[in-house]
C-alpha cells in the first residue's frame, strides 16, 4: 500500500519527470532539468505557500488580541487556549499551514535525491525502464553535469552555501524581527516561541547546507532554486502588505 503510494505519487513521477525534461533540454542536461522540476513543484504548492505566507502575516496582526486573552485570562490555561482558536477560527487562520508546506516537500526532495543517486536501484545516467510512462523515451545519454560544470549526483560546496545563504536571507526577510526579552516575569510559551524563531533565522540555514552538502548537489540544486522562489514571493507580498512585519507590540526586535 505505502510502496504504491510513494511510487505512484512521488518516485514515479519525479523520475519520469526528470528523464522527459532531460531529454527535450540542450546537452539533455539532468541538472537543467532539476531546476525546471522545482519550479514546476514550486508552482503547484503556490496555493499552499501563499496560504502559509499569509497565515503568519495574519498571526502577527493577531498578537495584540492574543496578548489580551493571555492577561485577561492568564490564571485559566484552558480558557486563554479555547479563546485563543476561537480567535484563529474567526479570523480564518490556519496555524498549521507553514508546517503542512514543509510537510508537503520532504517526499519532494527525497524523491529527488533518489531518482537522481539510486534511481530505482540503478543510478543515472542509467535509467531503469520499468519505471519509465509510456510517453517518456529515452534516446541517448543523460548529462549529470549542471551546464557542463557540476555533478549533481556529488556533492558540491558551493551549491550548498549558496543555498543556506538563500535561506538565511528569505528566513531574516519573512520572518518578523526577534523580540528581545523583558525584564518581567519569565514566561515558558514566550521565550520557546522566541527560541524556535531564533533557530528558523539562524539554524534552519545551517540545517540546510549540511543537508544539501551530505546528500548530493540535486537537492543543493532544490533548494537554491527553491529559496529563490521564495525570495521572489516574498518581496510580492511585502509589496502588497507594506506593513508585513510592523510590530503591533511596540516591542523592537533584535
Amino acid at each position: 500500500m505505502w510502496t504504491f503510494l510513494w511510487h505512484t505519487l512521488f518516485f514515479d513521477p519525479i523520475y519520469n519527470g526528470l528523464i522527459f525534461l532531460a531529454e527535450h533540454l540542450p546537452g539533455k542536461d539532468v541538472g537543467l532539468a532539476v531546476i525546471l522540476l522545482t519550479v514546476f513543484v514550486k508552482v503547484v504548492l503556490l496555493p499552499l505557500s501563499l496560504k502559509a505566507a499569509h497565515t503568519q502575516h495574519a498571526m502577527r496582526s493577531l498578537e495584540p488580541v492574543l496578548a489580551r486573552i493571555k492577561e485577561e485570562y492568564k490564571d485559566k490555561k484552558e480558557e486563554v487556549a479555547k479563546r485563543t482558536m476561537a480567535a484563529y477560527k474567526e479570523a480564518g487562520i490556519n496555524p498549521f499551514a507553514s508546517i503542512l508546506l514543509a510537510l508537503v516537500q520532504i517526499p519532494v526532495v527525497i524523491a529527488l535525491y533518489l531518482a537522481v543517486s539510486r534511481g530505482g536501484g540503478i543510478h543515472l545516467p542509467a535509467i531503469n525502464t520499468a519505471l519509465l510512462y509510456p510517453f517518456v523515451v529515452p534516446d541517448g545519454v543523460l548529462s549529470m553535469h549542471l551546464f557542463g560544470i557540476i555533478d549533481v549526483a556529488s556533492k558540491s560546496m558551493f551549491l550548498a552555501l549558496l543555498a543556506g545563504a538563500l535561506q538565511y536571507f528569505y528566513g531574516h526577510l519573512s520572518l518578523p524581527p526577534v523580540k528581545q526579552k523583558t525584564e518581567e516575569t519569565p514566561n515558558f510559551k514566550e521565550d520557546l516561541a522566541r527560541s524556535m524563531q531564533l533557530q528558523m533565522k539562524y539554524m534552519m540555514p545551517i540545517i540546510i547546507t549540511f543537508v544539501a552538502y551530505s546528500t548530493s548537489a540535486v537537492i543543493a540544486v532544490y533548494f537554491v532554486v527553491s529559496n529563490l522562489m521564495s525570495l521572489v514571493q516574498e518581496y510580492i507580498l511585502r509589496s502588497q502588505i507594506p506593513d508585513r512585519h510592523s510590530d503591533p507590540s511596540g516591542i523592537k526586535g533584535s
